[in-house]
């Protein structure tokens, strides 16, 4: 993507202060967030460009191009904390950061960054941040996606939003994976990524053990990832695939990010192992029931978005659990779909499959 249209790309390139972004820390969130790092270094290229970074998401930074580090700092979610706080502006200001770019709206996202002493802090308006946030944007809720709203702090101010947004991108060397699979003794052979967990369950295909067992039958290793909520799940699609299904739910999310840059194909409810996926740049299927891929697709595209073909009134709905229509959502997609879709996918990418 070219942002010429919207401004002068190149700013400074005498400018070399360095820029923190405090971003949103699910997990598709924060790969997400990748798209305003490429932005901030095609206007500034000589800026380094640090992520504040939970445990849980920091293996991500170390596929992230053009991020020079991330500072893990795990702030709790249900109270100010601010001792923490003081010790997490202590480091920021040791690093003498001259923008920070906050994209939550909240008030305690912005305190650390003030307490620091960082001169420029940009955010959108919210929760009375008076003080905390000293370059105010305002016009957030008419943006129309999650992206827009992250990626236009990145732009001066008023600058017009850029026709098509660059993608986030995860590297991870080949040869990673490659170790990877030897050290867990997956073999070399073609296999697919189940991604079955999600944040809520009202996102979570119904019949991932059965599209198992049907990609077992055509010759294809099946991998289960996900996190340690996942593992029950994990165990009943494992039952059902056989021993071509193995479970690799864990953890660690670096474990995630190399089973998804090893496999062939990843199929993936709407999860932050479906953007990971994306943007490592594995073919990826992504399962869409209440939610609207439009709205919370990866930016990179998918090789296959799969949604049911039965109208619901109730869609698009953001619920944490089914409460109308039976889930039908998800329960009108069928494993033979899925798998058929799969086929055609690892066809296209040049992976062998039985048919």
């Amino acid at each position: 993507m070219n942002l010429d249209s919207a401004h002068k790309a190149i700013e400074d390139p005498g400018d070399t202060r360095p820029i923190l972004i405090v971003p949103y820390m699910w997990i598709g969130d924060f790969v997400r967030g990748h798209t305003v790092v490429r932005v901030l270094k095609q206007r500034w290229p000589n800026r380094p460009v640090d992520l504040l970074v939970t445990s849980l998401c920091a293996p991500l930074v170390d596929y992230m191009p053009g991020v020079r580090a991330g500072i893990v700092w795990d702030l709790p979610r249900s109270r100010l904390a601010l001792a923490r706080q003081w010790g997490l502006a202590e480091q920021l200001r040791a690093r003498g950061y001259g923008t920070a770019l906050v994209l939550p709206r909240t008030w305690k996202s912005a305190i650390a960054p003030a307490l620091a002493g960082i001169p420029e802090r940009v955010g959108f308006v919210g929760e009375a941040r008076f003080g905390l946030i000293n370059q105010w944007r305002w016009g957030e809720k008419a943006l129309p996606r999650f992206i827009d709203k992250n990626a236009a702090l990145a732009l001066p101010d008023g600058a017009p939003l850029p026709s098509e947004w660059p993608v986030p991108q995860l590297h991870v060397p080949p040869e990673e994976s490659a170790r990877w699979r030897q050290a867990n003794g997956l073999g070399t052979g073609p296999a697919v990524a189940l991604a079955p967990g999600s944040v809520g369950a009202s996102k979570r295909w119904t019949y991932y053990p059965e599209a198992a067992r049907l990609l077992a039958e055509r010759g294809l290793d099946v991998w289960v990832v996900g996190g340690p909520g996942e593992k029950a799940l994990a165990a009943e699609i494992v039952a059902a695939g056989g021993p071509r299904v193995r479970d690799l739910t864990g953890t660690d999310l670096r474990n995630g990010i190399l089973a998804m840059a090893a496999a062939s194909v990843a199929i993936s409810n709407d999860s932050g192992l479906m953007h990971i996926a994306a943007a490592i740049g594995t073919p990826t299927m992504g399962i869409f029931g209440p939610t609207s891929p439009y709205h919370w697709a990866p930016l990179n595209g998918l090789a296959a978005t799969v949604q049911t073909s039965t109208a619901v009134p109730c869609q698009p709905c953001h619920r944490p659990v089914c409460t109308m229509n039976d889930h039908r959502c998800m329960r009108d997609i069928p494993a033979s779909d899925v798998v058929a879709i799969a086929g055609r996918v690892l066809a296209e990418a040049g992976a062998g499959v039985a048919r």
